[in-house]
């Protein structure tokens, strides 16, 4: 996975997590900040690999 779709990852789980605080549905908070927490994983992973590999 790279870079950008952990970003991406990200921004979907923020988007998540907005809604679900928005209208008070506490699944879709939770879910979204799971998603936002993987892709910042995926992301620290990433940057990991890139400067293991120079």
């Amino acid at each position: 996975m790279s870079k950008a779709q952990g970003k991406a990852k990200q921004l979907k789980g923020k988007a998540k997590e907005t809604t679900g605080k928005a209208t008070g549905n506490r699944r879709l908070q939770a879910e979204g900040k799971a998603e936002e927490l993987h892709g910042k994983t995926q992301e620290a992973a990433e940057k990991i690999k890139k400067s293991t590999d120079t």
